[in-house]
């Protein structure tokens, strides 16, 4: 727990100083997200999510699109080991006005989770293999890609708000931060990628399905190093956990 208090201090630190750099534009938008959980034994889980981001004013359009596909290995009953790949589907704008860009990710990842009682940390480090196609103009793409690495470090802590023990609508108070570092020969002047902050609620509707709902703050510095992007956002999540084990 002190470890994620220091972490969320320090980004919050660096976030409010950074945003008061004149090249800080703001955005508002809502960001739906499926996952889908489905529990193939002791030893292997498949997961699968898919991602909708607008973009400014919340309702306007589209910007991102984001399918991506995992498959778990269990180390132990709380650490796992994920491969899997995305594809990403930027809808036109900026420089690709009446296009939209592309970009392949392969991804690699270790979780880790600590319970506290009935609270629970859930902790993870990504490492991704970015593959974004070029862009010519306004309305062509390259038949070559940028690429970069990018290791993004996790975590968020959930708080059960009711006394019982899972009950079929149990209500929980969720806070997670995650930052994300650029390396890689084309990257310059970007190392740090962006920095997410969520806080909101977790409703448990089913002994399968959750839904969340909150607030998601994203930082991010563009390429040039001197320009930022603050998007505030809606943030609505269904999450749906699918066990085949006969023998739990």
């Amino acid at each position: 727990m002190k470890k994620f208090i220091f972490l969320l201090f320090t980004v919050s630190c660096f976030s409010l100083k950074a945003q008061t750099d004149k090249h800080t534009q703001s955005f508002n938008q809502v960001w739906v997200a499926y996952f889908n959980i489905l529990r193939l034994s002791n030893k292997w889980e498949l997961t699968t999510d898919g991602n909708l981001r607008t973009q400014d004013g919340f309702v306007n359009n589209f910007s991102i699109g984001i399918l991506r596909l995992g498959l778990t290995y269990y180390l132990a009953p709380k650490t796992k080991l994920t491969a899997g790949f995305a594809w990403a589907n930027v809808f036109p704008s900026g420089t690709h006005k009446y296009i939209s860009q592309t970009e392949n990710r392969p991804w690699q990842q270790i979780q880790w989770f600590t319970d506290y009682g009935r609270k629970t940390m859930r902790q993870g480090i990504r490492l991704e293999e970015r593959f974004r196609q070029k862009v010519l103009n306004d309305s062509t793409l390259a038949t070559v890609y940028n690429f970069n690495y990018r290791v993004r470090y996790a975590l968020l802590y959930e708080i059960p708000l009711g006394k019982k023990e899972n009950p079929p609508s149990a209500i929980s108070f969720v806070l997670g931060d995650e930052i994300m570092i650029n390396f890689g020969e084309e990257i310059v002047y970007n190392y740090f990628d962006q920095n997410r902050f969520f806080a909101g609620f977790k409703f448990q509707i089913s002994k399968v399905t959750n839904l969340q709902l909150g607030y998601l703050n994203s930082f991010q510095q563009l390429p040039t190093g001197n320009q930022f992007i603050d998007i505030n956002y809606i943030r609505f999540t269904c999450v749906q956990n699918f066990d085949l084990r006969k023998n739990k």
